[in-house]
């Protein structure tokens, strides 16, 4: 079953257990985000906050929405204990048959129209997610909505957006992403704005698709109502030709200045660590916000992996990467980006391998963009999915001299057991050492060592004490 809005989702959520009201005032400055990431990393559940300092009552902040594959699951319509694989081929199946929007002439996010001299961000509780970051971010679990002129192609992505003030934001879309591009060649070059909407709070299921990397000209809300097997309601925009969700929680309509650049950031980063200072960023000038009554503002405090992020780009990179594969003639039985190593690590099955087959794998897996820079080749008799085979086979199969640069271990001293080793090494005792060196460089000054995205890490003395402190009281065990 598709869920209209995100407060269907909710009450399903609720149902299973994996979602908790908080009904105790949180404070919009670290704390909402900080309880959300300590939820996360102890495996708790989403958090609707309901009650949030300086605000008044029914503006609420979402964190978590689908930051476990339980909680996919659900988005899905399906039974939150489902197996991991089998979540990942349901979405595989539904993915390939894209259903097209429709368009409706007004819908919830209507429900309140802000213009002109009325226009403030700051009406909604824009989140400090996490200590040290450049400012306030009304736009993480986001939609970004653009538009090439020339041919229409509407996109979706994933991008975040600080607030600078009421009118102005910045954000920091990746220089390859879709939005980048469109904006360089077809406005920036030509001196004129770029129409953008950043939405919050609409179907799981689009903001999923939004983290995804389809093709130029491929349009994500299609792929949206493949995931929910029902079409995405879209509405015009009140100051550009944009199609937006009509049940989305909040709409933040502007234009993105060619002339113009801002501070963004630092941030807690997607791989688990803060890292630089603030970074130049692209402005945009606030132009009409759109928003439901009781708004609710959906939020990721992004850290150390298991969170909305890496599940959703677990499953969205795993897809891409198994058709890319295929296209290229690899024989792949299946693709695995484990959510813990937050799309830098990859595990792909195949049927037959060697060194060849591994090293076109990586050649293919990284002719685009390198974040991808760990990849593990199994045989068929390994499942991707269960990280116990993938260990084994890493330990007992994986030779450390022919794969990977290694010291040589003199003969007699390795196992004579491990099965990557020659019938002669086997027979010398002779193998080898591989070193994983996973700590910061003695010689980087210590000032300048990126900060871990952790709740023990990230936030002051006083934020975590007042945390743990009151965690029953906010509802969560």
């Amino acid at each position: 079953m598709a869920f209209n809005d995100i407060r269907e989702y909710c009450e399903a959520l609720e149902k299973t257990g994996d979602l908790v009201r908080v009904q105790r005032e949180v404070d919009w400055e670290l704390e909402a985000a900080a309880i959300t990431r300590r939820s996360y990393e102890t495996l708790g559940p989403a958090l609707l906050f309901e009650k949030v300092k300086d605000y008044p009552p029914g503006y609420r902040i979402l964190g978590g929405q689908q930051g476990t594959y339980r909680r996919v699951a659900v988005s899905l319509g399906l039974p939150p204990e489902t197996p991991i694989p089998f979540i990942f081929r349901e979405y595989e199946a539904r993915d390939q048959k894209p259903i097209k929007p429709v368009i409706v002439p007004t819908g919830p996010c209507k429900q309140n129209i802000m213009k002109g001299n009325d226009i403030d961000v700051l009406k909604f509780p824009a989140p400090l997610i996490h200590d040290g970051d450049g400012g306030r971010y009304i736009g993480t679990w986001d939609i970004i909505i653009t538009k090439d002129p020339d041919t229409g192609w509407t996109n979706w992505g994933m991008y975040r957006f600080m607030v600078h003030n009421g009118r102005i934001l910045t954000g920091d879309p990746t220089f390859t992403s879709h939005l980048a591009m469109v904006f360089r060649e077809k406005f920036v070059a030509k001196k004129k704005r770029m129409p953008v909407a950043i939405v919050s709070g609409a179907d799981p299921l689009c903001h999923m698709v939004a983290t995804a990397g389809y093709g130029i000209g491929q349009d994500e809300a299609d792929y949206a109502g493949a995931l929910r097997k029902a079409p995405v309601e879209l509405v015009k925009a009140e100051t550009s030709d944009l199609l937006v969700p009509a049940h989305a929680e909040i709409v933040v309509e502007g234009e993105l200045l060619p002339d113009a650049i801002g501070a963004e950031g630092p941030f807690g980063e997607y791989p688990g660590y803060r890292t630089g200072k603030a970074r130049t960023g692209i402005v945009c000038e606030v132009t009409a916000i759109t928003y439901r009554s009781d708004p609710i503002l959906t939020m990721i405090a992004l850290g150390i992996p298991v969170d909305d992020s890496s599940v959703s780009a677990a499953m969205t990179a795993s897809l891409a990467l198994k058709r890319r594969l295929l296209r290229h003639q690899i024989p792949v039985t299946d693709v695995y980006a484990p959510a813990e190593g937050v799309t830098h690590l990859l595990v792909v099955g195949v049927t037959s391998g060697g060194t060849k087959v591994a090293r076109e794998i990586k050649d293919i897996v990284t002719a685009r963009r390198a974040a991808i820079n760990k990849i593990v080749v199994v045989d068929k008799d390994v499942d991707v999915f269960d990280m116990k085979q993938v260990i084994h086979a890493l330990a007992v199969k994986c030779h450390p001299l022919r794969g990977i640069v290694t010291d040589e271990v003199a003969a007699g001293k390795a196992n004579e057991l491990t099965p990557c080793y020659s019938e002669e090494e086997r027979r010398h005792k002779k193998g080898g050492v591989a070193i994983f060196d996973c700590t910061w460089p003695p010689e980087w000054p210590k000032d300048t060592l990126p900060i871990k995205s952790s709740f023990n890490d990230i936030y002051p003395p006083e934020i975590q004490e007042k945390v743990l402190k009151n965690w029953k009281a906010y509802g969560l065990k």
